[in-house]
């Protein structure tokens, strides 16, 4: 397995843990933030979806122009938006070659200048990083918001699993 197949197949794992995450979060509740200089949670679901888009943008200019939009969704749309963002990139990133996943060097933008710079795969692994990053810190709002906080990588006391049921899809063995 190469490191893009990897990654595909770890951010397609990923996925419906994030989906899970988004939903928990309670609809009206929104403006929920741990403290003062915390996003909120509304921020915080998307930026789940923005960081999503940009991914597409990386795929077609070889850059990020890191720019948050105002929030203009409920939650509900907000979690539609993320759904389609990765319909949409699915695809596009299955038809990305090792070469390209390897070599192509690609851009991280702040206000119109360079913040970095790397490989694509390397971009995306970071993002997906990132993205797992602020999911983590939305799972510690869900609770205090008067939500349940799903299972991620394992049972949560609010959303047990079977643990006779595996997480993720076929287990494939390293050694």
């Amino acid at each position: 397995m190469t490191n893009r197949e990897f990654f595909i197949r770890c951010w397609e794992d990923e996925y419906p843990v994030f989906l899970k995450t988004l939903r928990a979060v309670p609809a009206d509740r929104l403006d929920y933030r741990p403290h003062p200089n915390s996003r909120s949670a509304a921020d915080l679901v998307w930026l789940q979806v923005v960081e999503k888009r940009c991914w597409i943008e990386l795929l077609e200019t070889g850059q990020i122009n890191w720019k948050i939009p105002p929030i203009t969704l409920n939650l509900a749309e907000m979690v539609a938006a993320y759904e389609k963002a990765h319909r949409e990139l699915a695809p596009r990133l299955r038809e990305v070659n090792d070469t390209t996943w390897h070599q192509r060097p690609t851009q991280f933008l702040v206000d119109g200048r360079v913040y970095f710079e790397t490989s694509m795969g390397h971009m995306f692994w970071l993002g997906l990083f990132d993205a797992i990053h602020h999911r983590g810190q939305l799972i510690v709002y869900i609770r205090p918001m008067g939500g349940k906080v799903p299972a991620i990588y394992g049972p949560s006391a609010d959303d047990e699993v079977d643990i006779h049921q595996p997480l993720f899809g076929e287990v494939e063995s390293f050694v």
